[in-house]
């Protein structure tokens, strides 16, 4: 029980890491970034590149954050603020924008399946139960990140500026907010945010060009269900995730790795704009 119970938090931890990017962009923007999987690649490589060079670990996730951001502004950029009013162009803009950044690292890097080491290897004794000593690190990782997301909204012009252009744009350009300059910085943000999940998740799984692509559905899914709001988000990956986990150690992996995406669609049926009001 004590195990399955860790299993439930870590996992929500993980789906919560990779998503809230992703849910930073939409909540200002109001489209899905569908390169938020690409992102994540670059944030892999990040920390494989840290890895080959021996660098300290933990400089892995602010060289994927300062990669992923810097990539993200400049996609902002050039891309997808020409499609603001185009949500449906800008996801297929989003959605080429990846397979050039997986075309691009399959060149420099090739098509080769490599590993990272997690930076705390081992197990570490929880209520007489060994459980990984990383996926328990992720964990406060995620609760970091929701605070630092938080503060940022709610401690910073930038978060001031930001909540008005959520609200309503038009106004918030009549007191002379900057909405482009705002919109560009919270690309930025949030396409560092998925580089760090990308650097985040490395030590459990393995990298290749695609790596970050079976995690955009499930992130995808979750920000839906979220109707926007990181609160909300946090609650859909601990309910989410944890019948996945469920669903995966009694039923069948193959039904687990579904769970999400059928229950998020369900719910997305039931209440189209998401929970966020709720």
């Amino acid at each position: 029980m004590i195990a399955l119970t860790l299993d439930i938090l870590t996992t929500a931890a993980i789906l919560f890491i990779v998503a809230s990017g992703l849910l930073i962009v939409f909540g200002v923007m109001k489209i899905i970034n569908f390169a938020h999987g690409a992102f994540m690649t670059v944030g892999a490589y990040a920390a494989l590149i840290t890895s080959n060079l021996a660098l300290p670990a933990i400089m892995a996730p602010f060289l994927a954050f300062v990669l992923g951001g810097v990539l993200g502004a400049a996609a902002e950029y050039v891309i997808v603020r020409r499609l603001y009013h185009r949500p449906l162009d800008a996801i297929l803009a989003t959605w080429g924008l990846a397979i050039v950044v997986g075309q691009v690292v399959t060149l420099i890097f090739g098509r080769g399946v490599q590993f990272v080491p997690a930076p705390i290897s081992g197990t570490t004794a929880v209520f007489g139960e060994n459980y990984s000593g990383y996926r328990l690190l992720l964990i406060p990782v995620a609760i970091l990140i929701g605070a630092l997301f938080t503060a940022l909204l709610t401690g910073t012009r930038l978060g001031l500026n930001t909540r008005a252009v959520i609200m309503n744009e038009t106004l918030a350009q009549g007191l002379g907010i900057d909405s482009g300059r705002v919109r560009l910085l919270t690309f930025g943000i949030g396409s560092g945010l998925a580089a760090v999940a990308g650097a985040a998740v490395t030590p459990l799984t393995s990298v290749d060009p695609n790596m970050g692509l079976p995690w955009l559905i499930g992130a995808f899914m979750l920000v839906m269900v979220s109707g926007g709001s990181m609160l909300t988000l946090a609650l859909a990956c601990f309910a989410l995730g944890g019948l996945q986990v469920l669903v995966s150690t009694f039923v069948s992996p193959i039904l687990g790795g579904l769970t999400i995406a059928v229950l998020a669609a369900v719910a997305l049926r039931l209440r189209p704009e998401g929970f966020a009001g709720a």
